[in-house]
């Protein structure tokens, strides 16, 4: 089955979603750069630039299975961000969706994002993604792999990815779990947080 093949580490994950069709309330995309992210201190992955890095609570528990499932959250409690639990069930792990190329439904991820955002920007972005694919709060913990959920992942041959730093993050900086499809437009820039320390000196 398609979510065996997520239920591992979050960089093997994170390889294997790139490329994937994800599909939202009328929009079809591809994903093409996604941001891996592990868990506890005494987990396999531990990451403290993980939302699980403290241990579960009501607002992180999808993120410590079953694997497959939705994740979200708002960023700076504005935009909503959709990821992909990723490990053994009750391991936290999951892997963020930044950036999709739209290839159905244009003119609905449109009219969510605006009619002068260029056709390479609509899912630039976790948030973007999230509106342009009608992605909510109220998501949070569907099964992405079942037929019947309002968004859904199919996952393909894995792709050649290209990988750096996870962008915004202050703990685990310079940690290259960041990856993306080269020569992709809608990939979004690199933007290191002000907070983190100096390019070299975090893991």
């Amino acid at each position: 089955m398609q979510v065996e093949a997520i239920g591992v580490d979050p960089v093997t994950a994170a390889h294997r979603l790139l490329g994937a069709t994800l599909t939202g309330r009328g929009v079809r995309a591809v994903v093409v750069e996604v941001e891996a992210y592990g868990g506890v201190p005494d987990g396999p992955w531990p990451d403290a630039a993980a939302h699980s890095y403290r241990g579960r609570n009501g607002r992180n528990a999808v993120m410590f299975g079953p694997p497959g499932r939705l994740y979200t959250y708002r960023s700076h409690g504005i935009h909503v961000c959709a990821n992909v639990s990723c490990g053994p069930d009750g391991t936290a792990a999951a892997v963020l969706l930044r950036a999709a190329a739209i290839e159905d439904g244009a003119d609905a991820a449109r009219a969510r994002r605006g009619e002068l955002v260029r056709a390479t920007a609509l899912a630039r972005g976790p948030g973007n993604l999230c509106s342009a694919l009608g992605i909510t709060m109220d998501d949070n913990g569907i099964d992405l792999f079942d037929p019947g959920s309002p968004v859904t992942l199919e996952l393909h041959d894995p792709l050649t990815a290209v990988s750096g730093p996870r962008v915004g993050v202050s703990q685990a900086a310079d940690r290259p779990w960041r990856f993306w499809l080269a020569g992709r437009p809608e990939v979004s820039a690199y933007r290191r947080s002000p907070r983190a320390p100096a390019p070299g000196t975090s893991d």
